[in-house]
Order: C-alpha cells, then sequence, then structure tokens
C-alpha cells in the first residue's frame, strides 16, 4: 500500500480515535451496568441492568471494535509505522484483534443468556444461572484499551528488528 495522503491520514486517524473512544465508553457503560446488577439489592435494578446489557453492548462494542481495528490496519499500511514495523504498533494490533475475537466468540454467546436472566428476574422469576461471569470483561477490556492508548501516545519498545534503518520522511 502507498502512503497515505496528509488529509487521508488525518482522516483515517481521526475515525481510528473517535471509534477507539466509543469502544471505550460502551465499554465503561457495560462495567457500570454489570456492577449496578451485582452490587444491587432490589432485584428490579438487577433486572434493568441486565436486559440493558442485553439491548445494547455487543454489536456497537463489536461495530466500535472493527472500525477501530480497520482504520488502526489502513493508519498502519499507510504511515511510517507500519502493522509490525514497531513493538508498540505490533501490541496494539494483537490486543485489538485478541479483544474483536473474545467480542464475537466469548462474549456474545452469553448475552441473550444474561438477558434472559433479567427478563425472568423481572417477571417475578427464580432465574437460572450466574450473571457474575460477566465481571472479566468489565475488567480485562478497558485495561487493554487503556494500554492501548497508553502506547500511542508514548510509543514505547523501538522496532521489532534493530538492525533495519528507520522509514525515510
Amino acid at each position: 500500500m502507498t502512503r497515505l495522503s496528509s488529509r487521508a491520514r488525518k482522516a483515517y486517524l481521526l475515525v481510528h480515535i473517535v471509534s477507539g473512544g466509543l469502544w471505550f465508553g460502551i465499554d465503561a457503560a457495560f462495567g457500570i451496568l454489570v456492577c449496578t446488577a451485582l452490587i444491587a439489592g432490589d432485584p428490579a435494578v438487577v433486572a434493568t441492568s441486565l436486559r440493558a446489557v442485553g439491548l445494547f453492548v455487543v454489536w456497537p462494542m463489536l461495530t466500535t471494535a472493527v472500525l477501530t481495528l480497520g482504520t488502526g490496519v489502513v493508519l498502519g499500511l499507510g504511515t511510517k509505522y507500519g502493522l509490525v514495523r514497531y513493538w508498540w504498533v505490533a501490541v496494539k494490533l494483537a490486543a485489538n484483534v485478541l479483544m474483536v475475537l473474545l467480542i464475537f466468540f466469548s462474549l456474545r454467546p452469553g448475552i441473550d443468556d444474561v438477558a434472559e436472566y433479567g427478563r425472568q428476574l423481572a417477571a417475578g422469576g427464580t432465574p437460572l444461572g450466574d450473571p457474575s461471569g460477566l465481571l472479566p470483561p468489565v475488567v480485562v477490556a478497558p485495561s487493554l484499551l487503556l494500554l492501548s492508548n497508553v502506547l500511542s501516545v508514548f510509543k514505547p519498545w523501538g522496532r521489532v528488528r534493530r538492525g533495519q534503518p528507520a522509514p525515510v520522511r
């Protein structure tokens, strides 16, 4: 791929930053809803929180994750940083791919069960299952997103292969 023009790079960078921010915001809302459901004593609050998780979490989160991944790949291929030329870019790419896969294959299948738990609780029934399984994604995802943001700002570790010359500017 050829280098992006300055205007195209800025446009992709803007979409990349905004989609990453949206993803972080969705993760934060997800965390608030899950923590509310886990600590609330009122079954109505727990039910509402879990039904809300079922309504909005997976597809907006997956959409922003894929958009962040796509714009990151375009930026990597179209700028001096490359996809695996620098360690910080390679780590961000690996974290993003990992999170997209986790959202699709791990989080998505269980969300319907969580929403059903909330519906049964709201109907006054005794739901089966345990929503505390949502706690690990609430901790892991924002941590990886924060790491990605830190890597973008500080750009640590240098080039993957030290013997290669620096890219021409």
